[in-house]
């Protein structure tokens, strides 16, 4: 059972690689980012439906937590945006490690908002990620857009985090099964991701193209496969979570340090090697110590 859960931890990494791949590839083709995103939702939304078949809820309509699934609605196709910015004056390489990192936001609200003790070894781990996103995100004289290069890249690991909190209040909310709350959320994601291109198409007089949709289709394939397996893979080693968490977040970060030197030409200075080197060791620490 070890083995099948590390394949579908190896799965779900390759896919959330693939991506930032598929989101790279796109721009290229000149496809917008707001037109990628989009097609992402009804693929998203469809698969829930195929692959989780989630039950419906069995508490009133007006019960159900709104407020969790209106924010993610908002910020979900928000930050997928901004995820798209980061990769392309950002690249790769940072903008996984800002995504990999924004665990450590909803780590300081408990202990600085609701105020949740914390032992000195997970105080060290937040730390060395704190330091590790800014080495990471820290621009290269000389580029153009150098306010681009980290803007982006902090509102991925701001965004992420948050966007981590709501899914968590989201999976411990009595009488609401979580596929039927995913389902929600992807459903009222793509209604308010439509509306985003609706506005762009009226005022800027955008046109839709059936490469956005091919490329955006592609795109929620792998975004659903890295969801798909990742909780596959917590199911398998129901009793080694650290295990999950440590493989998926060390393996996106390695692999699109890999994906992104070597098939895109990201280059990275000290600092940015530092900052990886960093988000490595901070990952270990909350997992184990």
């Amino acid at each position: 059972m070890e083995e099948i859960g590390m394949l579908y931890v190896i799965i779900s990494v390759v896919c959330s690689v693939a991506v930032s791949v598929i989101l790279r590839l796109a721009r290229k083709d000149g496809v917008q980012h707001l037109h990628l995103v989009v097609w992402n939702y009804p693929v998203a939304t469809l698969a829930t439906l195929l692959f989780l078949r989630p039950p419906m809820a069995s508490v009133p309509i007006i019960e159900l937590p709104w407020w969790i699934y209106v924010g993610l609605a908002f910020l979900l196709p928000t930050i997928f945006l901004c995820i798209a910015y980061a990769i392309q004056y950002s690249g790769i390489v940072r903008t996984e490690i800002a995504q990999r990192l924004s665990l450590f936001v909803p780590l300081l609200a408990a202990y600085f908002i609701f105020q949740e003790k914390m032992h000195a070894a997970k105080l060290l781990g937040i730390t060395m990620g704190v330091l590790a996103i800014l080495m990471s995100i820290s621009w290269r004289k000389g580029r153009s857009g150098t306010g681009e290069t980290w803007r982006y890249a902090l509102a991925v690991f701001l965004g992420m985090g948050i966007i981590d909190i709501l899914f968590k209040k989201m999976a411990v909310y009595d009488g609401v099964p979580y596929g039927f709350s995913m389902l929600m959320v992807f459903i009222l994601s793509m209604v308010v991701a439509f509306a985003f291109l609706l506005h762009r198409i009226v005022q800027k007089g955008e046109r839709l193209e059936i490469r956005a949709v091919l490329w955006g289709i592609l795109l929620g394939i792998f975004n659903f496969g890295n969801i798909l397996f990742y909780m596959k893979a917590h199911r398998a080693l129901s009793e080694s979570p650290s295990m999950v968490f440590t493989g998926m977040n060390i393996g996106v970060i390695l692999l699109g340090a890999l994906v992104g030197t070597r098939f895109f030409g990201e280059r990275l200075t000290a600092w940015n090697k530092l900052g990886l080197v960093l988000a490595i060791i901070s990952v270990l620490i909350i997992a184990f110590l």
